[in-house]
């Protein structure tokens, strides 16, 4: 089994109960926030080491480094492939602080976008204006809705239900 496996079927456990996937979760999320701040403390420090190497340098098990990978491949400069990864196959750590800050944002991971090594990196104004950016990209407008007699959007002139608004009779 790979480690994406073994780390797919300890973190989505459907025959777990609901208290031990918490308490999982608890922990998990408590050793990523302590990766964060490592990283986020020297955020331009090219991290690159194999995935035992670095469980080791973050105090994780090589299954937990594996769910870290996925968590944060989405804002590395070069994603890993973490569903094939192996203990002795090399990654990097090399994530791009904007996409970092706004994917913390969309994962509503306020324990990670709140972290006070941010403070270092973006003042507030510009922490703020991600923030709003991601949150914004998420949001569906709706557009006004065309009435039957209105103009046609096409340009013809014609009122909607005469031209596209038209309803096709039965041949």
């Amino acid at each position: 089994m790979t480690l994406y496996k073994r780390w797919y079927s300890e973190a989505y456990n459907e025959k777990a109960d609901k208290g031990e996937l918490q308490r999982f979760w608890q922990n998990y999320f408590a050793l990523e926030k302590s990766v964060y701040e490592k990283l986020l403390s020297n955020p331009d420090e090219k991290v690159e080491g194999t995935v035992k190497e670095l469980a080791e340098k973050y105090g994780l098990s090589t299954v937990e480094m594996i769910g870290f990978l996925d968590g944060i491949n989405d804002s590395l400069i070069i994603p890993n492939k973490v569903e094939e990864l192996e203990e002795d196959d090399v990654v990097n750590l090399h994530f791009d602080k904007e996409k970092l800050y706004k994917n913390m944002v969309d994962a509503q991971a306020d324990w990670l976008y709140n972290l006070p090594m941010w403070d270092n990196i973006y003042d507030k104004e510009t922490q703020h204006r991600l923030y709003l950016e991601q949150k914004k990209s998420k949001t569906v407008v709706v557009g006004k809705k065309i009435g039957r007699n209105d103009p046609c959007p096409c340009g013809s002139g014609k009122k909607y239900k005469y031209c596209h608004g038209a309803i096709q009779k039965n041949k």
